[in-house]
């Protein structure tokens, strides 16, 4: 006997799935950040230019027939930048609020996923084999984006921790995930998705520390500079680390 699988449109979950997505989600803060705020786009046109881009992407990678690890990751940026200009749009323009902000789009994370999963039975990125599933993965992967933004705003200047300290609180979170993959039965679908929620603000932190100002605790790159210091580490990281896509196992056979 032996088993069939199919190949998924995600890349496996590994640490070297973890190290590009923080950095993918860094380079969204930063390049979200640089549009709106440093070319003066505002919130409202950075959104939309992000989520024009995000999906003529995301639309490439429903339709391609396999991964292409550098068009899914191009997606991920796209969406994180999407998920940084509509975060800020929506707590700062609208007047939702940090707090208010980032329950919203929890409840909406959550309700993403659950109708996924009645349609589905499943909400684990090896299930990501059809269009609908994918269509399914990147409006959840959007919606836990703009949590991730909230959130990170919410940590760092809500509580007026800085973006140094919020990133240690994110990353202790992400610790703690870890932990409870390793040493505990928790269910490891629902582990990845908050790994994925925690990572966001985690990367929207430490872009927070290498554009802000010395005298607000970070290095001070200009966001084009720090930009293109992300793209460049994610490049490399796509060379140097396997991005082979994660298989479901199908059925036995004979």
């Amino acid at each position: 006997m032996n088993t069939l699988s199919t190949a998924s449109k995600v890349p496996g979950i590994t640490v070297g799935f973890w190290i590009i997505y923080v950095a993918a989600t860094t380079l969204g803060e930063t390049g979200g950040d640089a549009v709106s705020d440093t070319l003066d786009w505002g919130y409202l046109g950075g959104t939309a230019f992000f989520l024009a881009v995000f999906i003529i992407l995301a639309v490439a990678q429903i339709r391609a027939d396999k991964l292409h690890p550098p068009l899914y990751w191009a997606t991920i940026v796209a969406s994180t930048m999407f998920g940084t200009t509509m975060a800020d749009f929506a707590d700062r323009s609208l007047g939702i609020g940090y707090a208010g902000g980032s329950t919203l789009l929890f409840a909406c994370v959550l309700v993403v996923l659950a109708i996924w999963y009645r349609a589905q039975g499943t909400i684990t990125p090896v299930s990501v084999t059809t269009p609908k599933a994918e269509i399914f993965f990147w409006i959840a992967i959007t919606f836990s984006q703009t949590l991730g933004t909230a959130l990170g705003d919410w940590v760092s200047d809500g509580f007026d921790l800085g973006s140094a300290t919020g990133a240690l609180v994110f990353a202790a979170g992400l610790a703690v995930v870890a932990a409870l993959y390793f040493w505990t039965n928790v269910s490891r679908v629902s582990l990845f998705w908050a790994a994925l929620i925690l990572a966001r603000p985690l990367g929207a932190t430490l872009g927070d520390f290498l554009d802000q100002p010395h005298d607000q605790g970070g290095l001070g790159l200009s966001r084009f500079l720090a930009s293109a210091i992300i793209i460049g580490f994610i490049v490399a990281c796509l060379f140097v680390l396997p991005q082979s896509a994660a298989r479901q196992p199908e059925r036995s056979a004979s």
